[in-house]
């Protein structure tokens, strides 16, 4: 059977604002200083890719059928609400003292020669990692464990834009998919898997790299910071191994966003956290 986006999805740009006034440990992943950079390298790395989703996003708007066009419309609301945070985000960890200019430099070199290729590949890109945005969301609200001994606004912010990325999460595939509707399928999945595999090994690599430089600005180096990480990456709590066969699902010809419907678990943190359309975060 044939899997397609839900006909009852409703996808909520929760307009949210996080961290003003929260006083924040520099460990603020419950002390634990790999998981704190792992997060920060993630974050730092968010406001220009989300921005790149919206560049990339917004011109296949008109021509998409209804409702793809208003989850076009949704998604991109929910990405520059996204953007924004982040960027308050990582506005404190410079006051906090980090250096992310190096990483910031790489990541709009990198999108200024994405932003050369074609508008399909870019959809391609963008198709991808947002698979990698959508499974990791999925790690983070179905266990929130992970973010024991982190502060309310700080897990709030981390649960919000699970929740939305969840919501969102089949928009660009079925944007790709629609793009390429005259495609030879075969043709297709090649195109999207090779560029998956490119931006996977990207994706792997620059984050290890990020997270170490974090690592070190924290005095952690060496051995002691490639074996933590890896650790916290691959064994306990394992965060990319969790998540490895929901990867894997990409590549499979038969793959949709949504053969795994988990909006229950947006249910379940929306009553946790008190984060709905209509109150925003409370506490």
């Amino acid at each position: 059977m044939t899997v397609t986006t839900p006909h009852d999805l409703v996808i909520a740009p929760r307009n949210v604002r996080f961290g003003k006034h929260e006083g924040r440990s520099r460990l603020w992943m419950g002390g634990n200083a790999f998981a704190t950079a792992w997060h920060n390298a993630l974050s730092v790395v968010f406001p220009a890719g989300e921005t790149f989703f919206i560049e990339v996003m917004r011109p296949f708007r008109n021509a998409a059928p209804q409702p793809l066009s208003e989850q076009i419309a949704a998604f991109v609301r929910q990405e520059a609400f996204h953007t924004r945070e982040h960027n308050v985000f990582n506005d404190r960890l410079k006051a906090e003292g980090y250096d992310l200019s190096e990483t910031e430099a790489w990541m709009e070199a990198t999108l200024a020669k994405a932003r050369a290729r074609h508008p399909v590949v870019q959809l391609s890109v963008t198709t991808a990692l947002e698979h990698f945005t959508a499974i990791f969301a999925h790690l983070t609200l179905k266990h929130p464990e992970i973010y024991a001994g982190t502060s309310d606004e700080a897990r709030g912010l981390w649960m919000w834009h699970a929740i939305e990325e969840i919501e969102h999460k089949g928009v660009a595939y079925d944007t790709f998919m629609h793009v390429t509707r005259t495609m030879w399928a075969g043709n297709r999945w090649l195109m999207r898997n090779l560029v998956f595999l490119q931006v996977t090994w990207a994706f792997l690599t620059r984050r290890w790299g990020e997270t170490l430089r974090l690592l070190e600005q924290d005095d952690i180096v060496g051995l002691r910071a490639r074996f933590g990480l890896f650790a916290y990456l691959w064994l306990y709590p394992g965060i990319l191994r969790r998540v490895s066969l929901s990867w894997a699902a990409y590549l499979a010809p038969s793959f949709h966003p949504w053969q795994r419907d988990d909006r229950n678990l947006i249910a379940d943190a929306q009553r946790r956290y008190g984060l709905t359309p209509e109150n925003g975060w409370s506490r």
